[in-house]
């Protein structure tokens, strides 16, 4: 198994940083993991920016030479990680410029003319590690799941992907958060994981 993981957080003292180091950890003493590849999307200064005109079309993005990187490492990933705090109830602008832009037409999905794409994905699986503030249970009962709407419907399930595992970790600037025992969870999971 091949393992991207897309970090997306702008300071590496944070606790979005050790769940890294636990992902890296784990998957390390996993002998079904025979590859893994960080992207720290700050740390690569990637511009989230979604910009079109006469030069920079839309219909072009699949083909950017900017992104060629980027696409390669997805292509390559059998699983993709994305580990990212949750801000105003939804992922970080700079991860969502980074789908904006990656996971274009012609490369992620195909038009077919009908309701729904083709996924180009299919066979990927996702895992989506977030930490927030609120507590745990907020974006189910105050905002009616929107993050997990968002992230597996809106995206991952548009482009083929159907297998989404979701971490969502609340309660994270508290003393009382439990957060050794939350990076223990994600440990595990990827000393463990087999597919």
């Amino acid at each position: 198994m091949k393992i991207l993981v897309v970090y997306t957080h702008p300071n590496h003292e944070s606790l979005n940083y050790e769940f890294l180091q636990k992902v890296m950890k784990g998957s390390s003493e996993n002998s079904r993991i025979k590859e893994l590849q960080v992207l720290d999307l700050y740390e690569d200064n990637f511009d989230p920016l979604l910009v079109f005109n006469r030069k920079k079309r839309r219909r072009d993005m699949h083909c950017d030479p900017n992104f060629e990187k980027y696409r390669q490492q997805i292509i390559w990933a059998d699983k993709i990680v994305f580990i990212y705090p949750i801000w105003w109830g939804r992922p970080p602008a700079m991860l969502m410029g980074y789908i904006d832009q990656l996971f274009a037409s012609d490369f992620a999905y195909k038009d077919k003319g009908g309701l729904l794409p083709e996924g180009l994905l299919k066979g990927k699986s996702v895992v989506c590690i977030s930490t927030m503030k609120g507590p745990t249970n907020y974006p189910l009962f105050f905002l009616n799941n929107s993050h997990k709407i968002l992230m597996k419907k809106a995206v991952f399930n548009f482009v083929g992907i159907k297998t989404v595992k979701f971490f969502e970790f609340g309660n994270m600037e508290s003393p009382k958060g439990k957060h050794d025992k939350k990076l223990n969870k994600i440990y595990q999971y990827f000393k463990k994981i087999d597919r």
